[in-house]
């Protein structure tokens, strides 16, 4: 499983990389719209809702909502959209804490996931435009914003599996330890750090940047538990298999659409 996973990284990773620093912004907009629909789909299938037709149709009022976005793109909809985001990242930790709210199949709670999946993907989708149609050096700080989650995973592996110790929350996700956060954090901040000088972040701002990279990582976290939670509701091991060795691709985007919205509006504080 672990030679497949690697195997599977090293074949997308430089894709993504090169769609990144190559791509305008708009295509760069259009194919990520494109994986977090996929993401959504499976999403959609973790609340509950089975029938193809209406998933479609969820889709399409995406599809819409996107498009809408990306017109208001340069408007002062945006910063709101990046504070929606960071809000119900909030509200989730508050899920997260009382795990067994909407477990049960019902309508209603069919519906709020539905409208959890917009604020999951939505926000981050906009974060990741804001990002990367910034300034001249937006390509490389969207790479940032997705290597700070790449590295920090990493971290929190190889730190959970080195020294294990307490579960960060065993009801939700029994693997993953405190430990790896630990990891995870410290990683991500020391990439950030390198990153930021590269892009001649100095003094005072490079300091804010790697503790902006700590909060980032933290809600990246929070966005790979409540991803885990939705599977644990729904009673699956992944969201689906369209990644071999990686499960769906909700499961390898859950920690990017928690983190990107923190770090998109960390930037816009900073002026970076």
């Amino acid at each position: 499983m672990l030679f497949q996973r690697t195997l599977t990284a090293l074949v997308l990773a430089p894709l993504v990389i090169l769609l990144i620093l190559l791509s305008s912004t708009a295509v760069f907009a259009l194919i990520a719209a494109a994986a977090f629909m996929l993401a959504l789909w499976e999403w959609l299938q973790l609340s509950g809702l089975q029938q193809v037709a209406w998933r479609a149709a969820w889709l399409l009022l995406a599809a819409l909502l996107f498009g809408g976005l990306w017109w208001l793109r340069a408007s002062a909809w945006t910063p709101l959209l990046l504070l929606a985001g960071v809000a119900w990242w909030l509200l989730a930790c508050v899920w997260l804490r009382h795990f067994a709210f909407a477990a049960a199949p019902t309508r209603e709670n069919l519906a709020l996931k539905l409208l959890a999946g917009l604020f999951v993907v939505l926000p981050a989708w906009g974060a990741l435009v804001s990002i990367h149609g910034s300034h001249a050096n937006g390509h490389w700080w969207t790479l940032l914003a997705l290597v700070i989650v790449w590295v920090a995973d990493i971290g929190a592996y190889f730190s959970g599996r080195s020294f294990g110790g307490r579960k960060l929350a065993p009801q939700i996700s029994p693997g993953k330890t405190w430990a790896g956060a630990y990891g995870a954090l410290v990683a991500g901040m020391l990439v950030t750090l390198l990153g930021g000088w590269l892009l001649g972040v100095r003094g005072s701002q490079l300091l804010a940047l790697g503790l902006l990279a700590a909060v980032t990582v933290s809600a990246s976290i929070v966005g790979d538990l409540f991803e885990s939670l939705m599977k644990r509701h729904a009673q699956v091991k992944d969201s689906g298999t369209l990644v071999p060795g990686h499960g769906g691709l909700l499961d390898r985007l859950d920690s990017v659409f928690a983190a990107l919205p923190v770090f998109a509006t960390g930037l816009l504080l900073l002026r970076l």
